[in-house]
């Protein structure tokens, strides 16, 4: 795969982010996935998150997967993207979700919502979860956050320069200009409503659950056959009030790695320079 084949290993000089390095091309399925949360991200995708883990299951995958803690999964995520939309390389097959994947007991939030039907067709065996909201209120919020960081000056100008930003950038920037026919701003309603009829139309209704956050724990766990979690409110995570605020902090963080890099260099330099010049007096 293209872009699975640009994988490079953490750079030592990134000391001031905590991102994992692993490259899912060479993991495998080590749990079996259960649940396919496909409503588009801005949903309630990390609250379903954090009550997913609540429930048990082992872990579930999130953009925040690939933005922050491991970046290098945005390669194998690009390469998926180029397939489907430009045609470039091979359709991701189950071996290649389970490669992905094969940690998580669950997946949601974008960019997995980009293949629906194929993350039904490979897994035709995990439950459906539609989470849903007002259009409108959607639309508003996505353009507050996430498509902020898609048109964000610092972020693009550290894909250039950041380990982590120079893979997870391009993918995030990928995912909007095609799934969202790059042009979010008057395209993303319209779009996210063929998403849900999607949906709706390849899901048996008897392994559908159209879901709100708002809705709370018993639809949820009657409908994947859990007991409900007892004295304990649903999880409210991941809402607009810091979502930019996180965002800087993180750029910020990035930056700084990236000048520890260039101190690195430079110390290199000099040392390089002293050697010859002692050399030279020999």
């Amino acid at each position: 795969m293209a872009f699975s084949s640009k994988y490079s290993p953490k750079p030592i000089t990134d000391i001031f982010t905590s991102d994992t390095d692993i490259n899912r091309r060479e993991c495998r399925r080590t749990v079996p996935m259960k649940v396919l949360i496909l409503g588009l991200g801005r949903t309630g995708t990390a609250s379903m998150r954090a009550a997913m883990q609540q429930l048990g299951y082992v872990d579930t995958y999130h953009m925040m997967s690939c933005s922050i803690e491991n970046p290098p999964d945005a390669l194998m995520w690009m390469d998926a993207l180029a397939a489907k939309y430009d045609g470039v390389g091979t359709p991701f097959t189950r071996d290649d979700w389970d490669q992905l994947l094969g940690n998580c007991q669950a997946v949601c939030d974008w960019p997995a919502v980009a293949f629906a039907k194929e993350l039904i067709e490979a897994y035709p065996e995990a439950k459906v979860v539609l989470t849903n909201r007002d259009v409108d209120s959607w639309h508003a919020s996505t353009m507050r956050t996430v498509f902020w960081r898609v048109t964000d000056p610092e972020l693009r100008c550290l894909q250039y320069v950041s380990w982590a930003a120079g893979m997870y950038y391009p993918m995030l920037k990928k995912f909007f200009d095609t799934f969202f026919e790059g042009n979010f701003e008057h395209s993303g309603k319209e779009v996210f409503k063929r998403h849900y009829e999607e949906v709706r139309n390849l899901v048996p209704k008897e392994n559908l659950l159209e879901f709100k956050v708002t809705d709370g724990w018993e639809p949820l766990c009657q409908f994947l056959g859990e007991r409900v979690p007892m004295g304990s409110k649903f999880p409210n995570v991941n809402d607009n009030r810091d979502f930019v605020s996180r965002s800087r902090r993180r750029n910020r963080m990035q930056m700084l790695n990236v000048v520890v890099k260039f101190l690195e260099m430079l110390a290199l330099a000099v040392m390089c320079i002293f050697l010859v010049s002692m050399l030279w007096r020999l």
